[in-house]
């Protein structure tokens, strides 16, 4: 099952048909994608299923259905075993960015984390998920599809938030303190948080 995020709500592509209880189920070949969208976007539905019998197949055909956008993310690791956040738009979230063209993957995550945050010696040391979100850029709306990398670093100079990006603080936080920040993030940064069980209870 894959999970997409519209304006931080989830629509499951699924391959399962579920008893609705709070959700809506629509089937993939007959919907009207970008219809249900609108209405995600605009909070008339909170969480919506879309069945296909193939679920890889699912993923690319909502890609045929939205441009992509694709972005690469660290979650950075420093030796005393806090991970690197930044505070963007009043919210906590991880560094990540879009590709540039000629860049793979790698070097896209790499410099972004580098970019917003100033941390450098960088190393990946584990591909992680990709999560997957839509947003609307200048009245149209696109599916970003973000690759995240597992990052350690030794670094432990002066943290600076790029301040185009709207990031307004960077910091190191320790496992109690990620807790309180997920509090105040994204779905799909929880998710990441979740599927690695960084976090331990």
């Amino acid at each position: 099952m894959y999970k997409v995020f519209v304006n931080d709500k989830p629509l499951f592509l699924t391959s399962t048909v579920e008893k609705e209880t709070d959700f809506q189920i629509f089937l993939l070949e007959t919907a009207d994608i970008e219809q249900l969208i609108v209405k995600m976007f605009n909070h008339k539905i909170d969480k919506a299923f879309l069945y296909h019998p193939d679920e890889k197949l699912s993923l690319k055909m909502l890609k045929e259905k939205f441009p992509v956008a694709k972005a690469g993310g660290g979650l950075v690791y420093n030796k005393e075993g806090k991970v690197l956040f930044i505070l963007r738009n009043g919210k906590w979230d991880l560094p990540k960015g879009g590709m540039e063209k000629g860049e793979i993957i790698e070097e896209t995550a790499l410099r972004e984390v580098e970019e917003e945050t100033g941390v450098g010696g960088l190393k990946i040391v584990n591909k992680l998920q990709k999560t997957y979100h839509i947003f609307k850029r200048n009245g149209s709306y696109k599916l970003k599809v973000t690759h995240w990398f597992e990052m350690k670093t030794n670094y432990n100079g002066i943290l600076t938030g790029q301040a185009e990006e709207g990031i307004e603080q960077v910091a190191w936080l320790s496992p109690a303190e990620i807790k309180e920040a997920l509090k105040n993030s994204y779905e799909n940064i929880k998710l990441l948080f979740e599927e690695h069980k960084i976090i331990q209870e």
